[in-house]
């Protein structure tokens, strides 16, 4: 049995209606199938648990990256596997484990691979499976978020990130990892990973690998504000780790602690003023 959960609202409306072909494909196919349309926040890992506890061979997710986190979430510590079929505004998981764009070659993807395990995380015991961090990166959502409304892919974070860097301040950190090393100061950035995308495409930490059983933790120091925008096409090409005040490191667990904090787990803002991340190797099936 397959169920397909679809986020209605994703992708202003694109996934609903991919959702309800991919039904009727599987129906042609004679394929044994649920359908069924999130509701509000939160519902889609409550339809993903409840399928699971029926005994679903695979939940496949229809939205973005919200989406996929929710269901994602409800199927953590099954063996009701994950399949992706893209139709939000960012789609950043996918493009870490190769999960085609367009539907109709996503859910033939996701039929025609076996399911493997991935690495997950958790945030003081919350699920992520894409990026957390905090600094510039979350002031770019909070700008990205109101031009969603009018585009989709990267344009809606490169308005953020303009916007961001006439607005930036650094923020005074602590990051401790598992070995004992600590790290204190005032920094612009600092990203915990498990995929390699963010914002719509762009490879803030392009060397993740979501099987090795350690999140990537890159940090980068504060520069002058003016110097910022000197350092843009490093962040959109991938290159940010080669710059000098950029610092990359692998733990299975890290302690990230500032004051007042404004944390992006998987594109969703929290305050925390300590966030504990951990890695997990076992968790989830995917489909890829």
């Amino acid at each position: 049995m397959i169920e397909l959960i679809i986020n209605p609202v994703a992708g202003n409306g694109l996934a609903k209606k991919i959702g309800q072909e991919a039904g009727r494909l599987l129906e042609q196919r004679g394929i044994e199938h649920r359908f069924h349309l999130t509701e509000a926040p939160g519902h889609a890992t409550v339809l993903a648990r409840e399928a699971a506890q029926r005994g679903a061979e695979t939940v496949i997710a229809f939205g973005g990256d919200g989406t996929l986190t929710e269901t994602a979430t409800g199927l953590r510590g099954t063996r009701t596997a994950l399949g992706i079929v893209p139709a939000g505004t960012g789609n950043d998981f996918v493009k870490t484990v190769g999960t085609p764009r367009h539907w109709r070659e996503a859910l033939e993807f996701v039929l025609n691979h076996p399911a493997r395990p991935v690495n997950t995380g958790l945030m003081n015991g919350r699920f992520f499976l894409n990026v957390s961090g905090i600094g510039f990166d979350v002031m770019v959502l909070d700008y990205a978020q109101k031009a969603k409304k009018r585009v989709r892919g990267i344009w809606p974070y490169l308005y953020g990130v303009l916007r961001a860097v006439a607005a930036f301040r650094p923020k005074p950190m602590r990051v401790t990892l598992a070995d004992g090393t600590s790290l204190e100061g005032e920094y612009m950035i600092c990203t915990v990973a498990n995929g390699r995308y963010i914002g719509g495409g762009i490879p803030i930490v392009p060397g993740a690998d979501v099987t090795d059983g350690l999140l990537n933790v890159q940090i980068v120091k504060s520069v002058p504000r003016w110097r910022i925008p000197f350092y843009l096409p490093a962040l959109l090409s991938g290159k940010l780790a080669s710059l000098r005040f950029t610092q990359s490191y692998l733990a299975r667990q890290c302690v990230l602690c500032a004051s007042h904090m404004r944390l992006n787990l998987d594109g969703e803002i929290l305050p925390v003023e300590e966030a504990r991340f951990a890695c997990e190797t076992d968790a989830l099936l995917l489909h890829w």
